[in-house]
């Protein structure tokens, strides 16, 4: 089972509500991005958003960058819209990042959780999923075939087109991210794509009954099962002692759920619902390297992960406290997982 962390670019804000800039978060995920790959985790995810509370809005530029620095993790996005995003120009950006790190860039795929990207690139909401659908079919198309002629609905025609540069060995791996509907999951067997899962809330074992529907679509439109991956994105943070990291993390943990939260109708975020997360039956892996060993491990038990990722960077935790959680989950949390699958 591959183990990374995902980010979506928190910016981090104060007591007195001041955001930090963008420019000194982007400077710092680099520098955990860094740290990641020097620690041995397997692969890094960065999401693309267009609000005030995120530093990220082109995953590509951020993967470029993180190439440079980097030697062996796999760098992708964790999501790129792609219902707002022109396949095309999408694939190239990847292709590229693919060259540039030699084979390292993945392409998460997603319709993503907020809907900012569809005024902002000039797409109707109405045409939400139909968007997304005829474009993860384009993308898929251009990583399979270097010219290509086609026709849809929202996209200028195609005909006889190149499509350049071509990624390494001519192939980008390609995932998709899915929330808790059938349809989804669906489509992405049919394709026979690996899924990632984000389960943030409630209790995970409710999720188990979409893991067999994906595997049985998977297998069922003749994929190899050899090839079979699939994931889990959860949101997660370590610290030495598990008491004064979750005293720590709640009041930005909750913050933010509650940022979000008011443009949604949520009520406000509760400390029992906190507590509950981070119990075994919940979806929070939030505590010390024990605690996140045994239910990392669960999840494999309970879903047969090839890949687990830490959503580390809810709601802006400070640079040295993501410096340190990192460092926890490279040097003792992975290799404890990893040794412990093995047996």
């Amino acid at each position: 089972m591959e183990l990374g962390i995902g980010m979506f670019g928190d910016l981090q804000v104060n007591a007195k509500g001041e955001v930090q800039s963008a420019k000194q978060r982007l400077q710092e995920i680099i520098e955990e991005i860094k740290l990641m790959d020097e620690v041995g985790l397997d692969f890094y995810g960065i999401g693309e958003h267009h609000r005030p509370d995120y530093a990220v809005s082109s995953p590509e530029i951020i993967l470029a960058a993180a190439a440079t620095v980097t030697k062996n993790i796999k760098l992708g996005s964790a999501v790129s819209l792609l219902s707002s995003a022109d396949p095309v120009k999408l694939y190239q950006s990847f292709a590229t990042i693919d060259l540039i790190s030699n084979g390292r860039a993945e392409l998460m795929a997603g319709r993503g959780s907020f809907i900012e990207s569809f005024p902002l690139f000039g797409y109707n909401l109405a045409d939400y999923d139909a968007l997304f659908e005829e474009k993860l079919n384009l993308l898929v198309q251009i990583n399979q075939e270097e010219h290509l002629s086609w026709k849809g609905q929202f996209r200028p025609e195609l005909k006889n087109q190149q499509v350049l540069p071509r990624a390494v060995n001519n192939h980008l791996n390609i995932w998709v991210a899915v929330g808790g509907t059938p349809e989804s999951v669906v489509r992405a067997g049919k394709l026979g794509l690996p899924v990632m899962f984000a389960i943030i809330g409630g209790n995970p074992a409710q999720f188990q009954p979409l893991f067999n529907y994906y595997k049985e679509v998977y297998e069922s439109y003749g994929h190899d099962l050899s090839k079979f991956q699939v994931g889990v994105h959860m949101h997660s943070f370590f610290g030495e002692h598990s008491g004064e990291t979750a005293d720590y993390y709640y009041p930005l943990y909750s913050a933010q759920m509650d940022r979000v939260g008011r443009s949604r109708g949520w009520p406000p975020y509760q400390k029992n619902q906190f507590d509950f997360g981070r119990s075994k039956n919940g979806a929070l892996i939030i505590g010390d390297p024990n605690e996140a060993i045994d239910k990392i491990l669960q999840m494999e038990e309970l879903f047969g992960l090839t890949r687990f990722s830490a959503h580390m960077d809810v709601g802006g935790p400070s640079h040295e406290h993501m410096m340190k959680s990192i460092e926890l989950f490279g040097t003792q949390i992975a290799p404890k997982v990893r040794e412990a699958l093995k047996k």
